[in-house]
């Protein structure tokens, strides 16, 4: 795999500077709000059932829910496979997400393996499985792998960030977006953060975030 990968804060900051001579509207925030997160995650099986809890719920819950897992011992592939979706409904998962981790327990995926793939062929990989979509696909080869030019277009925040740091009249949909998140390649993944750390400190001042 030749592509670039992020494994420092140095790797941020370069990405940061080739994007604020590509985009002028980035440079003050980025004067404004850096150093930017690194926000990187281990990889692997629990960090991607976790991505998967997380999906359409708050922080807060997906901690929540994630807590109870580790309580339980219920964080591993081979204990997932080896209970029930009942069980996994009394640990305070849904009918839909304890279904989504028997399945993603029962993939078998070498994640060692996806170290060296490339993104494309990740991304396919994860969502082959039930209950991965392409948002929690990117979000992994975003943090869990390093993947510098992964761009999350479906995601809520970065509609809304880039929305108000680009004036647009709407909030862009998630193919506008991708479209819109190409001239930022090769680092998408740097423009995802800085678009992220606006839309926090935006929402941390207005008491929602």
């Amino acid at each position: 795999m030749t592509e670039r990968v992020i494994i420092s804060d140095a790797c941020v900051a370069e990405g940061a500077a080739w994007l604020i001579d590509t985009t002028p509207e980035f440079a003050p925030i980025v004067a404004q709000l850096s150093p930017l997160p690194l926000r990187l995650k281990p990889d692997g099986f629990a960090p991607l059932l976790h991505a998967i809890l997380g999906q359409q719920v708050s922080v807060a819950s997906a901690n929540a829910l994630n807590a109870k897992l580790l309580a339980a011992d219920m964080t591993t592939a081979p204990r997932i496979a080896s209970t029930t979706e009942e069980h996994l409904r009394t640990l305070g998962l849904s009918r839909q997400k304890a279904r989504y981790a028997k399945a993603l327990a029962d993939a078998n995926i070498d994640f060692d393996a996806l170290r060296d793939q490339p993104t494309d062929a990740v991304i396919k990989t994860l969502t082959n499985v039930s209950g991965i979509g392409l948002w929690t696909a990117e979000v992994y080869a975003k943090f869990s792998l390093g993947r510098a030019d992964v761009f999350a277009a479906g995601d809520l925040a970065l509609q809304i960030g880039a929305q108000m740091i680009f004036d647009l009249p709407e909030r862009p949909t998630d193919r506008a977006l991708r479209a819109m998140a190409q001239q930022w390649s090769p680092w998408r993944s740097v423009a995802a953060r800085i678009i992220w750390a606006y839309y926090g400190s935006i929402k941390q001042k207005d008491g929602i975030f």
